[in-house]
């Protein structure tokens, strides 16, 4: 996978209107006015280094421990590639650079939790790689939420996904930090100051979309519309995640509802927006159960290294 190579930063507080998104101190040591991306003390752990150590068996995650970093590591995968698609499309060129720098993000996080998740997941002691995971698993072995794999749509359809998505990392994060497993704590501390500024990046663009032109305003309601359903599944517990939240180790989905709630209606309340009442969908990505979608987009993204197993460039 191409490692990241974003060169956002995401400063200690974003502010539009009233609202403050930003992290309020610094988080799982580092420096608190670090670079989302540049390595830093305390902010140093990049998948290789996390390869390193979990073949050393230094850093070795429990099956549930492997599981959870599956789902999360999904997520931001298949995020970062549905993003991608945006790259030379983008409705302007500052944004086209500022989506590819968010799926370069994303796909940051992806690697890490892969990588990490790998170290459970081989066979005969030899931890799977993060490409193994990438590319070479079928629909069904994906974890990834629903939500993650519906189409781009268009712009406004895009910002309102990525503004459910941000809110929802930011506060995921923002508790993972605190993980009695160092490896997630350490993942989680360098990708929370990174969607700080995606959540920043799309509450700005709810703004601007819903107070522009009538017909921003109509396509960022019709936005926020098409990807309410895939919200609630987000937030479901089930039996990996309470273990894991009793351990200490990860984060039950349900207790960052109420802030999730609260932080995204504030900016849809600045935006003169209503959290849209639509049933929600059925879900069952955590349980490999996906929509049609995640296939296509897995066969663009898993061809080449199909076709070329093992081939490097």
């Amino acid at each position: 996978m191409t490692a990241p190579g974003t060169n956002t930063e995401a400063t200690e507080t974003h502010g539009h209107g009233d609202i403050s998104t930003g992290v309020a101190a610094p988080m799982g040591g580092g420096e608190s006015n670090a670079s989302a991306t540049r390595i830093t003390p305390g902010n140093a752990l990049r998948p290789e280094d996390i390869a390193l150590e979990v073949r050393a068996g230094v850093a070795k995650p429990t099956e549930d421990v492997a599981e959870y970093a599956l789902r999360l590591g999904d997520d931001a995968l298949i995020l970062a590639q549905r993003l991608g698609h945006w790259i030379s499309r983008a409705p302007e060129l500052e944004e086209d650079i500022a989506l590819g720098n968010i799926a370069l993000d994303q796909l940051g996080h992806a690697r890490s939790f892969l990588t990490y998740a790998g170290g459970a997941l081989g066979e005969d002691g030899d931890p799977k790689s993060e490409d193994d995971l990438a590319y070479f698993r079928r629909e069904h072995e994906f974890r990834s939420a629903h939500i993650f794999e519906q189409p781009n749509g268009d712009f406004a359809a895009t910002i309102a996904r990525q503004f459910v998505v941000s809110y929802y990392q930011f506060e995921l994060y923002r508790r993972l930090t605190g993980s009695s497993d160092a490896t997630l704590a350490a993942i989680a501390a360098k990708a929370v100051k990174e969607v700080d500024y995606h959540r920043d990046h799309s509450a700005q663009w709810i703004l601007r979309l819903a107070g522009g032109t009538d017909e921003s305003r109509k396509r960022m309601i019709h936005g926020l519309h098409v990807v309410w359903p895939y919200v609630n599944e987000l937030f479901e517990d089930d039996d990996l995640v309470t273990r894991l939240a009793e351990s200490g180790a990860g984060v039950a989905p349900s207790t960052i509802r109420a802030d999730f709630d609260r932080l995204t209606g504030d900016v849809l309340a600045e935006a003169d927006l209503d959290a849209p009442d639509v049933p929600p969908a059925p879900g069952g990505g955590r349980r490999g159960k996906h929509s049609e979608h995640l296939g296509y987009i897995l066969a663009e993204m898993q061809v080449l290294a199909r076709e070329h197993p093992g081939a490097s460039w």
